[in-house]
C-alpha cells in the first residue's frame, strides 16, 4: 500500500452495468444513464480519470458469499432470469453484470491503494450492500463494497472503515464483518424501515456503529450524527483507508424513504468523509453506489459528490431544500449511540 496518494478522482463505469435488466423496477439502468448524463452534461465528467471496470473472480466473490450463493445467481441468470426474492431481478446478464459491479469497485479500491488516484467513485449497478454471505436481496446480488474489502485486506490495508449512508440498513455488509475486527462499519439510517435491521445496540464484535435515525431527518440531523457519532468511531478505530455505501435514496423526494435530505446535504455528507480520510487514512477514499430511486435528485447528488471529491466547492443543487416540517430531535438517540459506542 502506497504511503502517497495521487492528485486524481476516478471513476469506474462500463456499458455491462446497463444490461442488468430489470424491466419496470425501482432500479433500473435509467439511473445510471441519469447519473453519467449529469456528470457528462455539467463537464465534470472530463475531469474524472476512468477506471476500467473488471470482472470479480468467482474466488474474489467467494472470500465473502457462500459457493451456493454465487452457484445460484449463475444458475439462474443462464436459465434467462428470475427473482432472487420478491425484489429482486437477474436477467439474463445479471450474473456478469454482478460480478462486474463487484469487480469494478475492486479496481476503484486498488487505484487509489496503489496511490494512483486520490480517491474513486464506482458507478456499478446492481447494488450491493444488502447482499448477505448466503442471500441476495434487496435489488443486491452480490456485496460489491464487501468484496472490495475483502481485497482490500489482502492487498495491504490492516484496516479498514465502512460508511454506509444509504437510507436502508447495509444489513448484508454487516452480516459479513461483524465479527471481523479489521473491518469497521459504521450505518446511517432510517429506522423503523427495510430491511428492519440496524438497531443501536447492534455493535457486532466492538466493530458495528448503528446510527438507526427516525424519518424526517434531514441535513441538519445527518450532519449532527456525523460530527458527533461517526468520527470519534472512526478515530478510534484508525482505518488505512475509507469505503462508503453511497446511497441517494434520503433525499426528500426519494420514492421509497421518508428522510429529507437534499443535494447540498449529500455534498456535505461526502465532504465529511473527505475531510475523515484526509485526516485518518492520507486520503484514501473509494465510493460504491447504492440507492437512490428519484433520477434527478440521484443525478444532481451524485455529481454534487463528485464535485466534493475533486475539490471544487461549488455545488449546484436544482431541487433545493424540502418544503418546511418540524424535524425530530436527535440528540437523545446521539446521546444512546455514545453510551452504547463509549465514545
Amino acid at each position: 500500500m502506497s504511503p502517497l496518494t495521487g492528485s486524481g478522482t476516478g471513476v469506474v463505469y462500463g456499458p455491462v452495468y446497463l444490461e442488468h435488466e430489470t424491466g419496470e423496477h425501482p432500479e433500473n439502468a435509467k439511473r445510471l444513464e441519469a447519473i453519467t448524463g449529469r456528470l457528462k452534461h455539467s463537464g465534470i465528467w472530463d475531469k474524472l480519470e476512468p477506471v476500467e471496470p473488471r470482472q470479480a473472480t468467482v474466488d474474489e466473490l467467494a472470500a465473502v458469499h457462500s459457493p451456493r450463493l454465487i452457484e445460484e445467481v449463475e444458475a439462474m441468470s443462464l436459465r434467462g432470469g428470475g427473482m432472487m426474492d420478491p425484489d429482486t431481478v437477474v436477467s439474463a446478464r445479471s450474473y456478469e453484470a454482478a460480478r462486474y459491479a463487484a469487480g469494478g469497485m475492486i479496481e476503484a479500491v486498488d487505484a487509489v491503494l496503489s496511490g494512483s488516484l486520490k480517491n474513486a467513485f464506482a458507478l456499478v449497478r446492481p447494488p450491493g450492500h444488502h447482499a448477505t454471505r448466503e442471500r441476495s436481496m434487496g435489488f443486491c446480488l452480490f456485496n460489491n463494497i464487501a468484496v472490495a474489502s475483502a481485497y482490500a485486506l489482502g492487498a495491504g490495508a490492516e484496516r479498514l472503515l465502512i460508511f454506509d449512508w444509504d437510507v436502508h440498513h447495509g444489513n448484508g455488509t454487516q452480516d459479513i464483518f461483524q465479527s471481523d475486527p479489521r473491518v469497521g462499519y459504521v450505518s446511517l439510517h432510517q429506522y423503523p424501515h427495510y430491511p428492519g435491521s440496524g438497531r443501536a445496540e447492534d455493535t457486532g464484535a466492538g466493530n458495528v456503529m448503528n446510527i438507526p435515525l427516525p424519518g424526517g431527518c434531514g441535513d441538519a440531523e445527518y450532519l449532527r450524527a456525523i460530527d458527533g457519532l461517526v468520527l470519534p468511531f472512526a478515530r478510534r478505530f484508525g482505518p488505512d483507508i475509507i469505503l462508503a455505501s453511497a446511497g441517494f435514496d434520503g433525499h426528500w423526494t426519494d420514492p421509497l424513504a421518508s428522510m429529507r435530505l437534499s443535494i447540498s446535504g449529500y455534498a456535505a455528507t461526502a465532504q465529511k468523509a473527505v475531510h475523515m480520510a484526509a485526516e485518518l487514512c492520507g486520503g484514501r477514499l473509494a465510493l460504491a453506489l447504492e440507492g437512490g430511486y428519484n433520477l434527478s435528485a440521484l443525478a444532481g447528488s451524485a455529481a454534487a459528490v463528485f464535485n466534493v471529491m475533486l475539490g471544487d466547492s461549488e455545488i449546484q443543487d436544482p431541487l433545493g431544500p424540502p418544503p418546511w416540517t418540524a424535524a425530530p430531535d436527535i440528540g437523545p438517540l446521539v446521546s444512546r449511540v455514545r453510551e452504547i459506542q463509549d465514545i
